[in-house]
């Protein structure tokens, strides 16, 4: 047990310090203005410019209502995504029948572009608010239904003969032995769907948006305020970690018979 706690101790310093290394090399590029030919930090703000205007956005009182759509946009698009991935997901995995009828269009639709929806998403809904919150139910719908069939598909066979010559109705194979097996895998699907599902919201928000992180970012840029800019990556970037880690971590607790490598870490 002591020398797990230390294991563990030493790689939060080892992560820790790498994050260190990384800002302090930020820093001295920033102040030195260096120019690479192909890459220069000749205008990109430091660490600390972008610390002083994290403190100023957080103070603002726009920053609940630039969250707190951001939030609700992805939340709304990935919910129905989840119930609709899921659904069809276990129904492609378990229905041959389905899965000539569902697969095909599906797998036409699944190589688009999330971003390539959004003037279409534009045309198709009566405000910006519902064709944002649909680009989120599109970014997140496949990673989440592709894991769902990849589970279903990868249950043990053997398992279903045995529920079912038990006496298992379908109803009931599928809620005792389908589910549970394919678990793992949706939740998996359902992280990965998380991190997509905000990085179509902040481009559709930079488009057509009025309210959100990705509107923030945007006009930072076109109001030349290059350290907001960055604060809206961060942001960005936090967000979506937090909500994926949360999701995993919720599957991990809802299925404690498999328990993902990095929840052991």
């Amino acid at each position: 047990m002591a020398h797990s706690s230390e294991a563990r101790y030493g790689r939060w310093i080892v992560r820790v310090s790498s994050v260190a290394v990384c800002l302090l090399a930020w820093q001295a590029a920033s102040a030195c203005h260096i120019n690479l030919g192909i890459v220069t930090f000749a205008n990109v703000p430091a660490p600390t410019d972008v610390l002083a205007a994290a403190i100023e956005f957080a103070e603002s009182p726009k920053v609940f209502s630039h969250i707190g759509t951001s939030l609700m946009r992805v939340f709304a698009g990935y919910a129905i995504a989840a119930i609709v991935g899921i659904a069809i997901g276990l129904a492609i995995g378990r229905s041959k029948r389905a899965s000539d009828f569902l697969s095909p269009p599906l797998e036409l639709l699944r190589p688009i572009p999330a971003v390539a929806w959004i003037p279409l998403a534009v045309l198709m809904f009566p405000s910006s608010e519902l064709s944002m919150i649909y680009i989120t139910f599109i970014g997140a719908l496949f990673p989440i239904l592709l894991n769902t069939v990849h589970g279903v598909e990868n249950v043990d066979p053997r398992l279903v003969a045995s529920a079912r010559s038990l006496g298992g109705t379908r109803g009931a194979i599928l809620r005792e032995v389908i589910l549970p097996g394919a678990a793992p895998s949706i939740v998996t699907g359902l992280a990965v769907g998380m991190g997509t599902s905000w990085f179509c919201l902040i481009t559709a928000e930079m488009i057509s948006g009025q309210f959100g992180i990705g509107y923030f970012t945007w006009e930072s840029y076109t109001l030349q305020n290059y350290a907001d800019i960055v604060v809206g990556m961060f942001l960005i970037g936090v967000l979506g970690m937090g909500s994926s880690y949360l999701l995993r971590r919720i599957g991990g607790a809802l299925t404690p018979w498999h328990t993902p490598e990095e929840l052991r870490r």
